[in-house]
């Protein structure tokens, strides 16, 4: 059995088929997923899915390109949002200077402002970084977010990136990228962290693993992540696809509390 950290079942892309998808997920042994608010709509609508379904869990939070649009009521919103019982982290939130969606300085000022919401409401936070891992530390550390800990999601830094967050207290997640021909480096890092601190994810729709890269991304496919992480840690402990996905869905219980 495995648990999708992080996915966006919201997502249009998924209105036809969305019951079709879960069906898929749960016959390839997906017992639980959490999908993913990036604002405030899809905030809601990640609390509606996880009302909805026993074995989905959601998040609440705004994404570094959606800054720019946080309103005055938006915090309030996201506190209300957060107090939902199948409400299980903070995020995504974090910084991304690659297409600087919204302005660097303003995403610096809202990564703060999220990071200390997320200690209010003692929920775990989900980091998204890109191009931006030097900033992201600072902040976390300079707002103390190893006090809830977290999960960099779709890990894709470098094994700087990958010591601090290990040294402040979280996760790394692995997606899809995992199994990119040109993701050496990628699976290089994998094989440095500790058992009980690796997650797995799709982020879908996007990140599609290999073979079905250029297709739509869906949660079943994170055994393919997972067949992936077993083969790259091979000689190591946690070798193997079941032992991956006890070792896995072992700690996204325990960073997310559920049950």
């Amino acid at each position: 059995m495995l648990i999708d950290s992080h996915a966006h079942l919201d997502d249009d892309r998924y209105d036809q088929d969305r019951e079709a998808t879960l069906a898929r997920a749960q016959e390839a042994g997906i017992e639980a997923l959490v999908t993913i608010g990036c604002d405030l709509a899809t905030s809601r609508a990640a609390v509606e899915l996880a009302n909805r379904y026993a074995n989905i869990y959601a998040t609440v939070g705004v994404h570094p390109h959606e800054v720019k649009h946080i309103g005055d009521d938006w915090y309030d919103a996201l506190r209300r949002l957060a107090q939902h019982p199948k409400v299980v982290a903070y995020g995504e939130t974090g910084l991304d200077y690659h297409y600087n969606y919204s302005p660097p300085k303003l995403q610096r000022e809202r990564f703060r402002e999220q990071v200390c919401l997320a200690r209010e409401l003692k929920l775990p936070i989900v980091v998204h970084t890109r191009e931006a891992q030097e900033d992201t530390v600072a902040i976390l550390k300079d707002e103390k977010a190893g006090d809830v800990g977290g999960v960099f999601h779709c890990f894709s830094g470098d094994q700087w990136l990958a010591n601090e967050a290990l040294d402040l207290g979280f996760y790394l997640s692995f997606s899809g990228v995992l199994t990119f021909q040109n993701a050496a480096t990628l699976r290089d890092i994998a094989k440095t962290v500790p058992r009980d601190r690796l997650l797995v994810e799709t982020d879908c729709p996007y990140l599609t693993p290999v073979p079905h890269r250029g297709k739509r991304n869906e949660p079943a496919y994170v055994k393919l992540v997972a067949e992936k992480l077993a083969e790259v840690r091979s000689g190591m402990g946690a070798a193997t696809l079941e032992e991956i996905g006890r070792v896995t869905s072992d700690n996204a219980r325990r960073l997310f509390k559920i049950a």
